[in-house]
This record gives C-alpha cells, sequence and structure tokens, in this order.
C-alpha cells in the first residue's frame, strides 16, 4: 500500500514525529530510511521483506537484531535497493554497530556467559570467515581489547 494511502497520522515519519520512535515497528523505522518503494511495491512492503531477507548463509535476519550483520551485499537481494539505500542502511547498522560497542565497553560486559556470547555476536557475526579470536578482560571483568589472532575459510581456521 503506498504511503499516500494511509492516513495522514498513521504514516511512520508524522507517527515518529507525534508518538516518539518507540511507537514505530521495526519495517515502520526501516521505511524512514527508504524514502520511497518501487512500481508495484510501496516502502512498507520493502521494508518488511527486508527484515524477512535470508543471509548468504541462507539464515534468515529474524528481524531488525539479525539484520544488524547484514552487509550490503546481503541487501542486493531485495530488488529497489539501490546502491545509495544500500550504503545509507548499511551506514545506519554500523552506527548501531559502535554504539553497541561503546555501551558495552564502558560497563562490565563479562558478567555472565551470555554476555560474552552478546558481544562476540556484535563483533564476529558479519564475518564471511571463521577466525581465532582472544578477548583481554581487566579485573573488573570490562573489555581491554579484542584480538583476532587467526582468520580462515569459510568454516574453519588453523590454529
Amino acid at each position: 500500500m503506498p504511503l499516500k494511502d494511509i492516513p495522514p497520522d498513521a504514516r511512520p515519519r508524522e507517527k515518529l514525529l507525534a508518538r516518539g520512535a518507540a511507537a514505530l515497528s521495526d519495517a515502520e523505522l526501516l521505511a524512514l530510511l527508504l524514502p520511497t518503494g518501487i512500481k508495484g511495491k510501496g516502502v512498507l512492503q520493502m521494508a518488511q521483506e527486508l527484515l524477512q531477507l535470508e543471509h548468504d548463509s541462507g539464515e534468515g535476519f529474524d528481524g531488525i537484531a539479525g539484520l544488524l550483520p547484514a552487509s550490503a551485499d546481503d541487501l542486493k537481494r531485495v530488488k529497489g535497493l539501490g546502491p545509495a539505500k544500500r550504503a545509507e542502511i548499511v551506514a545506519v547498522l554500523e552506527l548501531a554497530r559502535r554504539a553497541l560497542a561503546q555501551q558495552l565497553k564502558a560497563r562490565t560486559v563479562f558478567a555472565s556467559p551470555d554476555n560474552v556470547k552478546q558481544y562476540l555476536l556484535l563483533h564476529l557475526a558479519n564475518k564471511g570467515h571463521e577466525v581465532f579470536s582472544i578477548l583481554f578482560p581487566d579485573v573488573q571483568n570490562r573489555q581491554l581489547a579484542l584480538e583476532e589472532l587467526f582468520s580462515g575459510t569459510l568454516t574453519q581456521t588453523s590454529v
């Protein structure tokens, strides 16, 4: 459905300004980055398709969190996403990764195995190959460094 057919107070931009970003669905937030759709596919439909896209590995993005490690090549599979739109989305995703990394670095991140898992997913999930890395925490379990020691192929690495 084209945005012009949606009541003005229900359109993503107007809804965000009136009620705040939390009032929008993931697809509506993503639609704000995609100013237009394509013939036969509205911007909200494009955003929804993007959220359901699959990685090169065949796994689905499964929503906005799964979209975080997406590359520009992953986004090529959505018809209507040209280089400019793909670059914009990848830039926003990188900003989100950096903001999360900064927050994680500023607080205790290794208080539980789940914290370590989330941290490593943030930093290593978008790699297209296996890596052997070491985390260096300080005595208060805050991250000092993450060093990638060895890179491998798509399915293995030699240590």
